[in-house]
């Protein structure tokens, strides 16, 4: 018999468990806390399309941990979301907000649809038929839903104003990644490919790395990948690959973000394949590249024990929750490949988030540039606490963050006193 090959939640339960040896021994009890969501919910989405026909979608929101505070997490619409995915998402974000020190838990919510196969107003309908699915369950003091793959600010505003029209008042605290006319935030567009770049530069400056002059591939070309090529370009680094579910291009020259981006949006595709003056390569190629900083920003688990002796990159910065699989990190720390963790790379988003969260509930309004300046000291205090506890246990950057998660989450199992 074939041997099963583990699901997203199991490489979660995996790191747990790697970290039980750091933690102190009257405290290993609360771990198995960790390897079981709180709560689950699962909803049968009916939906009358354009053409009259009834289709029924199928919704989730798990809610992973509330030690430390509101549960906090994206909402992705995507064809291959499934519970067990939207749970691992959910518990990755448990140990993303206490990586950052954020008074969050960790949430995750989803539904298993092809956006591109509906039409706007269908696209509407759906997302404010999840939003009154999940409405009695969310709030701004319970969970927080947030925008993730295929999900944007535009859904955001319609799941809070069904929100707010079954509450009887608008809520601008019940969701963030809202646009900036309905309560969202400056810097909120941008969060998660800063919070990375800021942690791939200082990864760089520790290994003696320059970022101007570097080579840099990006697996993903949405909202998280195009700001990480363009950043990493403005900071000198060369994008010598990207792609997208549509295929990969590779130019060793460098491409130029920006005509990526417009070639994109006026293929009928919706691809950066065939942008000119590139070849065609594989997503798998892409991995495989010789350059010096690799971005994962599109699915989990593309780099596996398969294909890891193969990566010859310095530097992996997951824009991606998941893209790398344990035993590939086992392989990669061999090889002395420094790898970002996703709880640590991509937590920019959650951060501004969070300050999109404070804002509202303070009636509060933020500048960019303020914004902008928390970010960078939330995003350093939480990269060199991560880098202190590698160098500190020689271990990886992925376990030193989840001894970094796993020790704060249980010092508020142990303050609150909910042992029984």
């Amino acid at each position: 018999m074939a041997k099963k090959e583990p699901t997203p939640f199991d490489n979660f339960c995996s790191q747990i468990d790697k970290v039980t040896r750091f933690i102190d021994p009257d405290d290993r009890k609360y771990l198995d806390l960790l390897k079981q969501p709180q709560r689950i919910y699962q909803f049968a989405l009916p939906l009358v399309m354009d053409d009259g026909s009834l289709k029924i979608f199928t919704g989730y929101r798990v809610q992973h941990n509330d030690i430390r505070g509101p549960t906090k997490g994206g909402i992705r619409f995507h064809p291959g979301v499934t519970l067990d995915e939207v749970k691992a998402l959910s518990a990755w974000m448990s140990m993303k907000t206490a990586v950052l020190n954020l008074p969050y838990g960790g949430a995750k919510g989803g539904v298993t649809v092809n956006t591109k196969k509906l039409s706007r107003r269908e696209l509407e309908k759906l997302s404010r038929r999840y939003a009154s699915a999940i409405a009695k369950f969310i709030g701004p003091e319970v969970d927080i839903p947030a925008p993730d793959m295929y999900t944007n600010p535009q859904i955001m505003a319609w799941m809070t104003d069904t929100y707010s029209m079954m509450a009887g008042k608008t809520v601008h605290a019940a969701f963030t990644g809202k646009p900036l006319e309905f309560g969202g935030s400056h810097g909120r567009e941008t969060a998660t490919a800063r919070g990375l770049f800021l942690c791939t530069t200082a990864a760089c400056e520790k290994l003696d790395i320059s970022i101007a002059g570097s080579k840099c591939a990006i697996q993903g070309y949405g909202n998280a990948g195009y700001y990480c090529a363009s950043m990493m370009s403005e900071a000198g680094a060369s994008i010598t690959a990207v792609s997208d579910s549509g295929g990969a291009i590779c130019n060793e020259s460098g491409l130029d973000p920006k005509r990526v981006l417009e070639h994109k949006k006026s293929n009928p595709a919706g691809s950066v394949a065939g942008f000119p003056g590139s070849r065609s390569i594989t997503n798998d190629d892409l991995l495989e590249l010789d350059v010096d900083i690799l971005i994962p920003a599109a699915l989990e688990n593309v780099i596996t024990g398969k294909n890891a002796g193969r990566i010859r990159a310095s530097v992996i910065s997951e824009a991606a929750n998941g893209p790398v699989t344990p035993d590939a990190d086992e392989i990669l720390h061999s090889a002395d490949t420094v790898v970002i963790p996703d709880i640590l790379a991509n937590a920019g988003g959650v951060a501004v988030s969070y300050y999109e969260w404070v804002q509202n509930r303070n009636g509060d309004h933020w500048t960019a540039e303020y914004i902008d300046e928390k970010l960078q000291r939330w995003m350093h205090a939480a990269f060199e606490a991560v880098w202190d506890l590698r160098t500190e246990y020689k271990v990886d950057m992925r376990t030193a963050a989840d001894i970094l998660a796993v020790r704060r989450i249980v010092d508020a199992y142990r303050a609150r006193g909910v042992w029984p």
